[in-house]
């Protein structure tokens, strides 16, 4: 069986345990960023002067706002669907052991599981897109082009998670990392305000973290405003990372299995 027909199996695997609460998920992926958009791009816009909206480039609050929340939608999804399921099926359920004791290996295991991160996201990040969409917000038909990047963002998060998950015999390593990884990359990547307002050596920090070249990438294909020369930048770093991710996270695992 070649890696990739065994990789389909984790993902098939994955979806009839999915498939009885897909309903749930995504009537969950439309509300979540429909009370975003009101209460912070409606409500909170509202507020801002004219002068302040200068910073987000002249588009309205509620634009500039809604690309860089589907963008955080894809880090934090990917956080979830890589941290205690896969604890799980390395510890508690076992299912890993089940698996690997079939002609499966850990490469098809972290394969197969970023094919289904990729495919909850995208289905979301769909979701997430005719919501903004219906809010007025998106700008062109290339803006369908962020379901892909949402996706790419969310397999580069998923697949380093995977290797931080398989290194942990418990899970109080996750709430460390929510707290001081995932938490301050939402809050400090460009999602809710432009880089610009923070002092200049924490900007540079900002823009070295992975969600910021996402946010960067979503907000230009959804408005319109892509800049073409920084793109390629965005574009390579995500897939850097997810390179990166890939290996540690087959090395990580083959030993923790192995162990």
């Amino acid at each position: 069986m070649t890696v990739l027909a065994a990789s389909g199996r984790v993902w098939q695997r994955n979806w009839l345990v999915y498939r009885r609460l897909w309903h749930r998920s995504l009537a969950f992926g439309f509300l979540q960023p429909f009370f975003f958009l009101t209460a912070m791009g409606i409500g909170i816009g509202t507020l801002l002067s004219a002068d302040a909206l200068d910073a987000f480039g002249g588009f309205p609050y509620i634009d500039w706002l809604g690309p860089g929340l589907l963008a955080a939608m894809a880090m934090q999804t990917s956080t979830f669907e890589s941290t205690y399921p896969i604890m799980n099926k390395i510890m508690w359920g076992r299912n890993y052991e089940a698996m690997l004791s079939t002609p499966l290996g850990t490469r098809s295991l972290v394969i197969g599981e970023l094919f289904w991160v990729a495919f909850r996201i995208g289905t979301l990040a769909t979701v997430f897109l005719v919501v903004l969409t219906v809010f007025g917000i998106t700008r062109t038909p290339a803006a369908i082009l962020a379901v892909p990047v949402a996706a790419l963002i969310g397999i580069a998060f998923s697949s380093c998670l995977i290797a931080f998950t398989a290194t942990q015999r418990n899970d109080v390593g996750f709430s460390a990392l929510f707290r001081f990884v995932i938490m301050p990359l939402f809050l400090f990547s460009g999602t809710f305000f432009p880089l610009s307002r923070l002092p200049d050596a924490i900007e540079w920090i900002a823009w070295l973290t992975p969600l910021f070249h996402g946010v960067q990438l979503i907000r230009g294909l959804v408005l319109d405003d892509l800049n073409l020369a920084g793109a390629p930048i965005h574009l390579g770093y995500l897939l850097a990372m997810l390179a990166i991710g890939v290996t540690l996270a087959d090395r990580n695992l083959h030993r923790r299995m192995a162990g």
